[in-house]
């Protein structure tokens, strides 16, 4: 309409000459009818010069947003304006095509190495609920996308993923798996909103190489240890051979007889109460899994200290499956050393411990707080015979932790970030795992 519009004007003028000269009246019509069909036909032909690569070029753009790359614009020329706009056209389709090729291939790519690498990935939202998880987060959890999707980090135990420092050492008991990983946190941005990008490696093959460290130490203790008692015994038992074989013998021989066979059964009793420790590390037999009332459990267990008053901070009404005399033995060992710790304190007054609990997910946390001179940190706790006391044996922490570790959960031992002391933190599932069954 608006090609016809634009030539109106010297239609006009066309037809006042036209009918200003003494033309014949069939002249005058039909150069009236020619010069309105060569208006009519020039003002299509103008029409389609100019809608047809317009709507080719608006197909074109509803193809891209569908994601065709595979349309192209005919008639693509450098010489006028419509010809220039069409080429352009075509090389933008020909670098969103390369572009969205890249994407593709490292989509790809990045897909197959988050399927194949050993590291758990775990992606939660501001609000700690999980919107994604790769092929190990999976396996780690039993668990498939369908079920685990939109689920808060706490019901899996993830929730201590997302605080504190990174990268650390964590110690988690998951369905998939129980131990030690290496946590390492990112952030990135989807649909303009911060999220958490949570990496668990697993440590195992660092814990066997700590193992076979462990092994080098144990045996080195045991050397010392068995070498500390029996050489003395060697000593006096070669002195007593050497007095008995003596013909003349002094007055008090017998005393010094009596005085030897003491020592040797002195240090006999001694090694013996080694080997017997050890022995219980080593054979702790699989534990007996009951209703446990944690409330009780926790009074009973405090009522037992009495070096130290022990605050109890109540936690809520639970109970438990699990072995009441393991887990006995192992809060005993942990608020012993806790007092034991704030006694320590250079401190004169003021020597505090604390106990709580609380549910976490589908675990139970009871904690246990100390004010003592914490932990050194280049040393493991937990390695059996590792003591700081004058008269321990070593392997309290190292049994309860095989404890915790055969009831499901796990034990840790960490300093406190902002005051001296440190908490010991035992984790427990509320519901016994099958893969714990004895």
């Amino acid at each position: 309409m608006l090609t016809l519009l634009s030539g109106m004007a010297g239609m006009l003028v066309a037809l006042v000459f036209i009918w200003a000269f003494p033309f014949q009246l069939s002249t005058k019509l039909t150069l009236t009818i020619l010069l309105l069909i060569f208006w009519i036909g020039f003002g299509f032909a103008v029409k389609n010069k100019v809608a047809f690569p317009l709507r080719t070029i608006l197909n074109l753009v509803g193809a891209l947003r569908e994601g065709d790359y595979s349309m192209r614009l005919r008639g693509a020329r450098r010489d006028d304006a419509m010809g220039e706009l069409v080429w352009e056209v075509n090389r933008l389709v020909q670098f969103l095509q390369r572009q969205r090729f890249d994407v593709v291939e490292s989509t790809a790519l990045m897909r197959k190495i988050l399927a194949e690498i050993n590291v758990a990935l775990f992606g939660f939202d501001s609000g700690g609920v999980l919107q994604w998880v790769n092929d190990s987060g999976q396996r780690l959890l039993k668990l498939n996308n369908e079920k685990i999707i939109g689920c808060h980090a706490e019901k899996f135990g993830l929730d201590i993923c997302l605080k504190g420092p990174a990268p650390r050492i964590v110690d988690l008991s998951l369905p998939g798996g129980v131990g030690r990983w290496e946590l390492r946190r990112a952030t990135y941005r989807e649909k303009g909103l911060s999220h958490q990008l949570v990496f668990l490696s697993d440590m195992t093959r660092t814990l066997h190489e700590e193992q076979r460290q462990a092994w080098r130490h144990l045996i080195q203790i045991l050397r010392h240890e068995i070498n500390n008692s029996l050489t003395p015994i060697q000593s006096v038992a070669q002195s007593l051979q050497t007095r008995l074989r003596q013909e003349s013998r002094s007055q008090n021989w017998e005393d010094d007889v009596r005085e030897g066979l003491e020592i040797i059964a002195d240090r006999s009793e001694v090694l013996g109460g080694f080997i017997a420790s050890y022995s219980k590390l080593t054979r702790l037999p699989d534990p007996t899994f009951a209703e446990m009332n944690v409330e009780p459990w926790v009074h009973h267990v405090v009522g037992l200290e009495t070096r130290l008053s022990v605050e109890i901070k109540h936690g809520p009404e639970l109970t438990i499956q699990a072995d009441r005399s393991q887990l006995d033995q192992l809060l005993i060992n942990i608020v012993s050393n806790a007092v034991e710790a704030s006694l320590q304190a250079e401190r004169q007054a003021d020597e505090h411990v604390t106990i709580t609990w609380r549910i976490a997910g589908s675990f139970l946390e009871v904690w246990v707080d100390d004010d003592g001179p914490g932990l050194d940190t280049t040393k493991d706790p937990f390695v059996p015979f590792y003591t700081t006391k004058s008269e321990g044996s070593g392997i309290g922490l190292a049994l309860s932790r095989q404890i915790a570790e055969a009831h499901g959960g796990y034990l840790t031992l960490v300093n406190h970030p902002d005051r001296p002391g440190c908490r010991a933190l035992l984790r427990l599932p509320i519901e016994r795992l099958q893969e714990h069954v004895p």
